[in-house]
């Protein structure tokens, strides 16, 4: 124990003669003597060998002890606060203060706010929901069974196979929970971040970002799909970007189309983005399958519907010119200074 008395003195000593010009001596002070694994709690900690009979004397010694240092650290923090004040007074303050860099918006929410923005004109709402999905909503409900086959297109992250769980792999999903939710009319966007298990590549990314629509009503019928689209084109592209339409196949959508628009890049004459065609796909779109609504227990011989599903990345690399989906997730600072500025 007496040897424990003298290695307090001599701590003593040594905060005594601590000193502290600046901000960072102070806090070095606070770590090493007053930090959780400081030398204060060191020595406090010395009490469990203390013999019983002596744990009175030792605890005023030590609290004493705690005491001295709490002391000098506010000392050295009001002396440091003191030539803070007088470091200030040297400030020139005529002179003009230094730029402050302008932030952003992240170029995928530029564009799928620009998306978002342009189907809220035509009455849109938006609709969100859980990324972590149950195999109904974002299979079964959408025309997939467990052995069909349109499953191996899209390589799903399973979280539990039974009950099963999985990471979405398009915000159909989403729908399938408005209509569960909802009945007609129903006209409502869905914009999130779905997941597949694909390999990162600059043309492909295990997670995207998608907007969906959906407009199920009386008497909706293919060409009030394509006037939507047509009105989405011209403003998120120009009035005089051309579309075509392809017959394709989804199992939630019959009849099935892809659309394509003319390049931007090449203006239509062909180029390596285009593959030489003068046309780039940019969603797919078709009419409500009957299946589809019935699930949900909407009459499907009075209701009809279309929905449409674009990735916000293509979107983004034809206004952008953005061809490598790795810039994204990235972080690159040079790379998202481009964008300041953006609406």
């Amino acid at each position: 124990m007496e040897q424990l008395l003298q290695q307090i003195e001599a701590y003593k000593k040594e905060v005594n003669d601590y000193q502290a010009n600046n901000a960072d001596a102070v806090e070095a002070f606070r770590i090493k003597y007053l930090g959780t694994k400081g030398l204060v709690k060191t020595v406090m900690g010395e009490m469990k060998n203390v013999p019983n009979e002596r744990k009175k004397e030792f605890g005023q010694i030590l609290n004493e002890f705690k005491l001295f240092v709490e002391t000098k650290f506010q000392s050295l923090t009001e002396s440091n606060a003191q030539l803070s004040t007088s470091d200030s007074e040297l400030i020139d303050w005529s002179l003009p203060g230094d730029t402050v860099a302008v932030g952003t918006r992240h170029p995928l929410s530029i564009v799928r706010n620009q998306i978002v923005s342009i189907f809220k004109r035509l009455g849109f709402a938006v609709a969100e929901g859980p990324e972590i999905e149950d195999d109904w909503h974002n299979f079964g409900a959408m025309n997939l069974p467990e052995d069909h086959p349109a499953r191996d297109m899209q390589d799903t992250f399973y979280i539990n196979q039974n009950p099963a769980w999985l990471l979405r792999t398009h915000t159909s999903s989403v729908q399938a929970r408005v209509m569960e939710k909802q009945k007609p009319p129903i006209r409502v966007i869905c914009p999130g971040r779905v997941y597949r298990n694909e390999t990162i590549s600059a043309r492909a990314h295990c997670f995207f970002h998608q907007v969906e629509g959906l407009y199920i009503d009386e008497n909706v019928s293919f060409a009030d799909l394509k006037q939507t689209l047509y009105f989405f084109v011209q403003e998120m592209f120009g009035k005089d970007t051309k579309v075509r339409f392809r017959p394709s196949y989804f199992p939630f959508t019959e009849p099935s189309a892809e659309m394509d628009i003319s390049c931007l890049i090449c203006g239509g004459d062909g180029c390596n983005v285009c593959k030489h065609t003068g046309w780039v796909e940019i969603l797919g779109s078709g009419m409500v399958h009957p299946k589809v609504l019935e699930n949900f227990g909407i009459d499907s011989n009075k209701y009809t519907g279309f929905a449409f599903g674009m990735g916000v990345e293509r979107i983004c690399q034809l206004k952008y010119r953005v061809n490598d989906l790795r810039l994204y997730s990235q972080n690159d600072v040079r790379f998202l200074k481009q964008f300041t500025g953006a609406l």
